[in-house]
């Protein structure tokens, strides 16, 4: 596409550009700091450690469970070492496919993901709900949902459905 055929922003969509751009690199920071300070995990991890609990067998593939906690099964490989080294999760083989690797989250992870919960439950409210009305907490819901849909259309986004 040449600069001739460019769809450039108007000055709105510029300011909204600016405006998401800046949210998508400065929250999961505050996020990640909240969790380093009160919890001693990284935002990844307590995803990791989250997606797991909340299974009802707190069992995923290991490859489902990076696609829920957006990352790569390379990175997801290197959180579940140190995850194991901590006693919070266990890996295994798949007794259905042994192709797989299953991670498990262990009693002592449940009691980390417990333990954690309110501190980050109650940062992201106060970093995201909190300064929203009911109406602009919908409209953010329905704006998350498309743009992941349109980054993703076939693929696995955490709460987010077609529509």
């Amino acid at each position: 596409m040449s600069a001739d055929e460019t769809r450039w922003l108007d000055e709105e969509e510029h300011e909204a550009w600016i405006a998401l751009a800046s949210t998508v690199v400065r929250l999961p920071a505050a996020l990640d700091a909240q969790l380093q300070r009160d919890a001693g995990i990284s935002h990844f991890e307590y995803q990791v450690l989250a997606g797991l609990s909340m299974e009802p067998t707190w069992t995923l593939r290991m490859s489902t469970l990076a696609e829920f906690a957006d990352g790569s099964l390379s990175r997801l490989s290197h959180t579940a070492k140190r995850l194991e080294k901590e006693g919070w999760i266990y890996r295994t083989p798949d007794p259905e496919d042994g192709r797989f690797t299953l991670a498990v989250l262990t009693d002592a992870g449940w009691d980390k993901v417990v333990e954690t919960a309110p501190g980050h439950v109650a940062e992201v409210r106060r970093l995201v709900f909190d300064p929203l009305t009911r109406a602009q907490q919908k409209q953010l819901r329905e704006i998350g949902r498309r743009i992941n849909n349109a980054i993703a259309p076939d693929g696995f986004c955490p709460g987010v459905t077609k529509g």
